[in-house]
């Protein structure tokens, strides 16, 4: 199964499609985004933008 945005979202999905993918809780993984965002300094930010774009939407 590939990756895809989800349904479920807040902004782009990307933080959705990746609980879904690995079946996770799509709050926790919001939450791991947000602390890990602020830990790497941003860095992390680029990423998800990339993910937005790149990743196909749910079907």
């Amino acid at each position: 199964m590939a990756f895809t945005k989800s349904k479920d979202k807040k902004i782009a999905g990307v933080c959705g499609g990746i609980a879904k993918h690995f079946g996770w809780d799509v709050s926790m993984v919001r939450i791991a985004y947000v602390i890990l965002t602020f830990l790497t300094g941003l860095g992390l930010a680029w990423f998800y933008l990339i993910l937005m774009f790149v990743l196909p939407d749910a079907e």
